[in-house]
């Protein structure tokens, strides 16, 4: 006990001998007395390195008084919760006579704790020695509550973003099997639609009543080729016209199987919303089987079919140069209905030219009415 008061003496000498040497009227002991920042000097000649001065506001701020607080190390405001990685690296700081800035969490004489911002530098003599060490602290407690209450905050918004996510991902595994059920509904009734018509139209003995079962099972099949397109596409909301347009030339003349036939393709990528796709589908395929009824599935010929956008229109146009052969007039007047109602819908013009045996017919509507996400 005798040893701890004579460290605790020693220190209070070294202590008045510092301040001896400045005058009360000395303005940096005036300073270091007055401001409302927590100071102190220790004195690493002695053992320990005790605290030999402290002013008022480290005082205030620990909860000791300054007769309690010179004699002792710093190490009494360490407490259960400092990290004992920045006790270490205070402690190789000292060693190596270095100056040092930390963040650690001190505790003050009721256990209450506080978190200090600590800046320790080395006072050096003339000849380089370190003769003192002055440190000082900020107690910004309220600084890191915030940072904590942020840092929970975020934690708990990502929580929350997470658990919402995961109820958007459920949501949209739940729609995508519900499109697929739908889908699949919609295939199967297509392709019911399209045998019965296929049966009653074999059965049938009538040759005009077989053409016209066969013009309704191919404008059935037309859509059962966009229900396909869309299900098998990565985007369900849109739908490529000029694939489309291909497979269907390539699907109709085909099956006509007439090596007199030539077909020219001129198209490029055009993504409309997939709700224009039946309209345009069918828009596609009545051109294509009007020059099939004007000759074509007769006497052969060429037909041209061209997809694009141009100064700012999206264009299908048919073009075909064949051989003219009387059509039924009711066959002729239902498919112009049916490519005019289909045009109506999506607010698309138009034009046909004929001369001689050549047909032109070019349906065109502005960008902005399909809405394209081609860019």
């Amino acid at each position: 006990m005798s040893d701890q008061n004579s460290s605790r003496r020693d220190a209070r000498d070294a202590g008045d001998r510092l301040l001896a040497s400045h005058p009360s009227e000395d303005p940096f002991a005036a300073a270091f007395k007055a401001t409302r920042m927590p100071m102190l000097i220790t004195d690493p000649q002695q053992h320990d390195n005790p605290i030999i001065f402290c002013n008022q506001a480290f005082a205030t701020l620990t909860g000791y008084s300054v007769d309690e607080l010179v004699g002792r190390n710093c190490r009494l405001l360490q407490g259960p919760e400092t990290d004992r990685q920045a006790i270490a690296e205070l402690r190789d700081a000292i060693a190596a006579e270095r100056d040092i800035s930390i963040d650690i969490l001190n505790y003050r004489k009721d256990g209450s704790s506080f978190w200090n911002a600590l800046f320790v530098s080395p006072v050096r003599d003339a000849a380089g020695d370190v003769i003192y060490f002055f440190a000082s602290q900020l107690d910004f407690t309220t600084i890191k509550s915030k940072e904590q209450e942020l840092a929970e905050a975020r934690k708990s918004a990502e929580r929350e973003v997470a658990r919402r996510t995961s109820d958007l991902s459920d949501a949209l595994k739940a729609q995508t099997l519900l499109v697929h059920e739908v889908d699949h509904r919609v295939k199967n009734n297509l392709l019911t639609i399209a045998s019965i018509v296929k049966l009653q139209a074999r059965m049938s003995e009538t040759d005009l009543v077989k053409r016209t079962l066969f013009s309704v099972l191919n404008r059935v099949e037309a859509l059962s080729t966009v229900q396909r397109k869309l299900f098998t596409s990565a985007d369900l909301g849109r739908f490529d016209v000029s694939d489309f347009a291909k497979d269907l030339i390539e699907d109709l003349v085909g099956a006509l199987k007439r090596d007199d036939i030539r077909v020219i393709v001129d198209i490029s990528p055009v993504f409309v919303p997939a709700v224009k796709a039946s309209a345009l589908a069918l828009i596609i395929n009545e051109l294509v089987l009007d020059a099939v009824r004007r000759g074509l599935s007769d006497g052969g010929g060429d037909i041209h079919l061209q997809v694009k956008r141009t100064n700012g229109h999206f264009l299908i146009r048919v073009t075909d140069t064949t051989t003219p052969v009387s059509v039924n007039p009711e066959e002729e007047a239902f498919g112009k209905l049916m490519l005019e109602t289909c045009a109506k819908q999506l607010g698309a013009k138009i034009k046909r030219e004929i001369d001689g045996h050549r047909t032109d017919v070019l349906v065109t509507m502005l960008v902005e009415e399909t809405k394209d996400a081609d860019d």
